[in-house]
């Protein structure tokens, strides 16, 4: 199957296939640079105001692309992937908020806005959501600030 095919799984209405054509897809993200070509696509994805599913996708694999992004186009939108971090959807804001650690570690640059952000948490989930998101936020720091050293 080839990237574009894989890529147009992503935003398809079965979640089974779109979350195996995701995982297909950070495994490549990991390796090689194949796919920062579709970071465009990437952030349309996040950008989706419907499907959840869909923006976690695209936060996802903007995330692991951070580490091939020598156009600085992370950069470009960190503060509206940052947003993100307090998603009406916690699953979503769970999951971004541990991929900010990809993104810090390999974009330094972007460790004190991603830190500022952590630390200044505004939305209320519900009360078990609520202590798994600030654990989560916690570790998150905890091993972003081991970057700084």
């Amino acid at each position: 199957m080839n990237y574009e095919t894989q890529i147009e799984m992503l935003i398809c209405s079965d979640n089974k296939h779109a979350y195996n054509a995701l995982k297909e897809l950070l495994l490549i993200c990991e390796h090689s640079n194949d796919l920062y070509m579709y970071f465009d696509k990437f952030v349309d994805m996040m950008n989706n105001k419907e499907n959840s599913f869909i923006r976690t996708r695209g936060l996802r694999l903007i995330a692991y692309n951070a580490k091939w992004d020598k156009d600085n186009k992370v950069n470009s939108i960190i503060e509206k992937w940052l947003e993100h971090i307090e998603d009406e959807k916690p699953i979503t804001a769970r999951q971004c908020i541990q991929d900010v650690i990809v993104i810090a570690k390999y974009k330094p640059e972007l460790i004190d806005i991603i830190l500022n952000t952590l630390e200044s948490f505004n939305r209320i989930y519900d009360d078990s959501m609520q202590k798994l998101i600030y654990k989560d936020r916690q570790r998150a720091i905890k091993i972003i600030l081991q970057y700084t050293r």
